[in-house]
């Protein structure tokens, strides 16, 4: 089990590999749909996303005079960025982005070029990883909805696993190609 504690250092990322178990401890910015949409269509972050990581969750939380509780904070399904996040990765220096299912050769390629990885979370754990969070710090882009809207969260022991790595490696290709060998052997 490896750790990568804030801030994010770029040669700390280049030392994690595919199958890498990790436990992730700072800040994280959550980003969706909505999000990734608007950076792509030129606004910019309302925050600095160099050597951040941005986790592709829809949290839910609840908020009681001023003070956020995350109830739940599962991973959302990553391949829907898959149009910009290799764009996000360029323009603003990510070096991880965590989700769930993986994401297309658009996002390995951006891994590559700039430095960055793919972290799969569990999925169907939504409330365990909502334990993981120690505070809610702030929110942006409101306007999107709950859902939608930047979260920037402190996280402790934030568990996931590498799944493309900054070297080109994707364990989501490899197990796509073994399931389609082994389907052809089936048929």
């Amino acid at each position: 089990m490896k750790k990568l504690n804030y801030p994010f250092k770029k040669e700390d990322i280049l030392d994690l590999s595919v199958g890498d178990m990790v436990l992730i401890s700072g800040k994280l910015f959550t980003g969706r749909d909505a999000v990734h949409k608007r950076i792509h269509e030129g606004q910019d972050p309302p925050v600095d996303l160099k050597n951040q990581i941005i986790y592709h969750c829809g949290p839910v939380i609840l908020e009681n005079n001023g003070k956020y509780e995350v109830k739940a904070a599962g991973p959302t399904t990553s391949i829907r960025e898959e149009p910009y996040e290799w764009q996000v990765m360029r323009d603003y220096g990510i070096v991880g982005v965590i989700g769930k299912g993986g994401m297309g050769p658009k996002t390995l390629q951006g891994c590559k070029d700039y430095g960055c990885v793919y972290f799969h979370a569990i999925g169907g754990a939504a409330q365990v990883l909502a334990e993981k969070i120690k505070s809610v710090d702030n929110v942006y882009w409101r306007d999107l909805g709950s859902p939608e809207a930047i979260w920037e969260l402190s996280v402790e022991d934030f568990p996931c696993v590498v799944t493309m790595d900054a070297h080109g490696n994707s364990l989501h290709e490899k197990v796509e190609g073994s399931s389609n060998d082994m389907l052809k052997g089936l048929l």
